[in-house]
């Protein structure tokens, strides 16, 4: 009955948003005026702690009041997942709904990749331009670099930014020579190359703000994927020094001001209850870069595991009189989620071939009953299935896996070396222990039997390295000649 209470409230607000107009224009289908706008600001790899009103009680770090605004306006995720900590792979699921194995892009693409998003998969500008919406793209890509995988060729009417990470270029401190100039790209033609990484941050929202301001008459889609707080670190000089925490206190400051921007552009051009805002990162901290790094508080590890601290990310929403101010939902969702979601909310089609992600509206719009869609959400490092979730318990199989336990802080920018390590198969309740630091496996063999079998639906699917298991749901990548 809960749930039928959650989807029953989740209809009303599509219904409310598509009929809204109608007596103005009753002519026209599901007018542009009356669909709501969509900002989504995605990180790179900023870390669950990292945004204040995720912290613990007593834990320090750098103001974030812009994002603290969103959260107490807004909706804050706790338990909110990408689909692989590592970048293509994360904003392939973001914008596909697929897990990354699925369609074929593992890793992060570089420089020498000759493959990229391929054509046939719909991405959320594709979803949205389907709509009639205006779609920009402002900041980091990493779905492919060539020409055809460039997001003005997938879904999005304007772009500028960079194609991948900002350290592969000549002067990344390990194998700079490994990398040619970086290039920075407005629609498909380079305009720079080895740019002032100083000025990413601002000019991204700049951008974004110029484009709101330029459709505010017609539905928008503003995808804002920030380069930082990826190494190496930049801030702008008018931003240097201003978080009195160090270099990444200054990004991570700028990165909430840009939010700020944002939000304060809605607000001056009256969009605000028009618009449903949404802050997310790509996976968690390149711990690493020590110094350079952020923090994932009390979860474990950070970027490169399937460990919390790498997939559990900082997920806050904003949307007045849709989404309730200051609620909190404890549920497991995913970065797939997004695209079904945001399709049955501007009454879009979904792909026409099999995606992961499910519609995740209750959740959005806070009811307090709703539930996670999902029987389980699954973590590959690359092709091997490494850990399930299910309610409160995660499931991790037998998998090496980076460390620095042991190892000293890097400082300045030149990154640590990990260690491996191993787990054994392990289960954790993380409702009680989001460390993941109680293997209760020995005293749950129903669990462990219940997501062991969750898991091999999976790796039948998708496969599974580890168990050398070939999978049948994978579709190719877009390959260049």
């Amino acid at each position: 009955m809960e749930r039928v209470r959650a989807v029953s409230r989740w209809a009303s607000v599509l219904v409310g948003t598509l009929v809204a107009g109608l007596a103005s224009d009753p002519q026209t289908s599901l007018a542009a005026e009356r669909l709501p706008n969509v900002v989504l600001v995605y990180c790179d790899d900023l870390a669950y702690a990292d945004v204040a009103c995720f912290r613990d009680a007593g834990a320090t770090g750098v103001a974030t009041p812009h994002l603290d605004r969103l959260a107490k306006d807004g909706i804050r995720f706790t338990d909110f997942y990408v689909a692989q900590a590592v970048c293509s792979a994360s904003r392939t699921a973001l914008l596909t709904g697929c897990y990354p194995n699925r369609v074929g892009i593992q890793g992060a693409l570089g420089p020498a990749s000759k493959i990229g998003i391929h054509a046939e998969e719909t991405t959320l500008g594709e979803l949205f331009q389907s709509r009639g919406y205006q779609t920009a793209c402002f900041g980091k890509w990493h779905l492919g670099h060539l020409p055809q995988f460039l997001p003005e060729q997938n879904g999005f009417h304007r772009y500028y930014g960079l194609p991948y990470s900002n350290d592969m270029w000549p002067k990344h401190p390990e194998v700079g020579k490994s990398f040619p100039a970086l290039p920075l790209i407005a629609g498909s033609q380079t305009i720079a190359l080895n740019p002032d990484q100083r000025l990413l941050t601002t000019t991204y929202t700049t951008k974004a703000c110029d484009f709101i301001r330029e459709h505010k008459a017609q539905p928008f889609f503003v995808y804002v994927p920030h380069t930082m707080p990826h190494v190496p670190l930049f801030v702008s000089p008018e931003g240097e020094g201003q978080s009195g925490a160090g270099l990444f206190g200054d990004v991570i400051r700028e990165i909430d001001e840009s939010v700020g921007r944002i939000v304060a552009t809605l607000e001056e051009q009256g969009l605000t209850n028009q618009t449903l805002v949404i802050f997310s990162s790509d996976n968690g901290p390149w711990l690493s870069y020590g110094d350079h790094a952020g923090s994932a508080g009390p979860l474990r590890e950070g970027k490169g595991t399937t460990w919390d601290g790498g997939v559990r990310v900082p997920f806050l929403a904003k949307w007045p009189e849709k989404i309730p101010a200051g609620a909190t939902c404890t549920e497991p969702a995913m970065t797939i989620d997004l695209l079904p979601t945001l399709a049955k909310l501007i009454a879009a089609e979904l792909p026409k071939h099999k995606i992961d992600g499910l519609d995740i509206g209750p959740l959005l719009t806070g009811e307090p009953n709703a539930s996670s869609p999902h029987d389980a959400l699954f973590f590959y490092w690359g092709e091997g299935l490494e850990a399930v979730r299910s309610g409160p318990w995660k499931l991790h199989f037998p998998h090496d896996y980076r460390t620095l336990a042991g190892v000293p802080k890097a400082t300045g920018g030149v990154p640590a070396k990990y260690k491996q390590a191993k787990t054994p198969l392990a289960l954790y309740n993380l409702s009680t222990d989001r460390g993941e630091a109680n293997d209760l496996a020995a005293q749950h063999p129903d669990i462990v039997a219940k997501l062991t079998h969750l898991a091999q639906a999976m790796r039948t699917d998708l496969g599974d390295t580890l168990t050398k298991t070939p999978g049948t749901g994978h579709r190719e990548p877009g390959r260049a000649p």
